[in-house]
């Protein structure tokens, strides 16, 4: 098995350095890395499909052995949405691959055959990349374990979300299917946003630049429209998108 660290290959000088590289919007620099499933070479691996980046802080930790397991689980809605799942971690593979027995062994509806690749950023450039530890934290093995960050890549390699959880809140696998479920909507329909609390069928927000002539052609199926005390025309919505 080859043995190599996370390199990014990046064209902008700036795109590489950790306050820049995940805020919304930003490519994803191309990088390698060792994981449970041999190397890769991150936009080989990811072809044509979303991704869903998140990390860990350790092996073995009680939170995360939870979130992997469900994950892991659940797999196949994230199929549905041409979605590909990465984990990551500071440790070493061999740990991973133990650590893997453990979540399959806790966790029930996990597949014998392990989903998804779990990265072994050992050297925790990848960490120091999307801002899940500080540069200077990077070399003390004791601390500088990576925070429990996640990350929704879409196909052209740009970050379309991202989310940072304390180590004692466990990550809720339905927001984030949800939040996916929105992006990918307003990826093909690019004149909507989602409300607070919508999912999949409920009715859509249509954005406030198009014109209400515009929105009557584009939704012929109907728009609600609400009068506002101040008299703006801004909240109007459609269930049939």
């Amino acid at each position: 098995m080859l043995s190599y660290s996370p390199v990014f290959q990046v064209d902008d000088e700036n795109l590489g350095k950790s306050e820049n590289s995940m805020r919304l919007g930003t490519v994803v620099p191309n990088f390698k890395a060792q994981t449970t499933d041999g190397p890769i070479e991150f936009y080989d691996w990811q072809g044509d499909s979303w991704v869903l980046i998140f990390s860990h802080p350790a092996d073995f930790t009680p939170v995360c052995t939870t979130e992997i397991g469900h994950i892991a689980a659940h797999t196949d809605e994230f199929k549905k949405r041409n979605t590909k799942i990465i984990a990551h971690s500071v440790d070493r593979l061999k740990t991973h691959h133990d650590w893997i027995d453990d979540i399959k062994s806790y966790c029930s509806n996990v597949p014998e055959k392990f989903p998804f690749p779990i990265i072994a950023d050992t050297t925790r450039e990848l960490a120091v990349q999307f801002n899940m530890i500080a540069e200077e934290d990077r070399h003390n093995d004791e601390t500088a374990q990576s925070v429990r960050a996640l990350f929704i890549i879409g196909p052209d390699h740009k970050v379309r979300l991202s989310m940072y959880y304390p180590n004692s809140a466990g990550r809720n696998l339905d927001e984030i299917i949800r939040a996916l479920d929105s992006l990918q909507l307003t990826e093909k329909l690019k004149v909507v946003a989602t409300p607070a609390n919508w999912t999949p069928g409920t009715k859509v927000m249509i954005l406030p630049h198009v014109s209400d002539i515009e929105a009557e052609k584009l939704f012929p199926g109907g728009i609600d429209k609400v009068s506002m005390p101040s008299g703006g025309n801004y909240i109007r919505t459609t269930e049939k998108y």
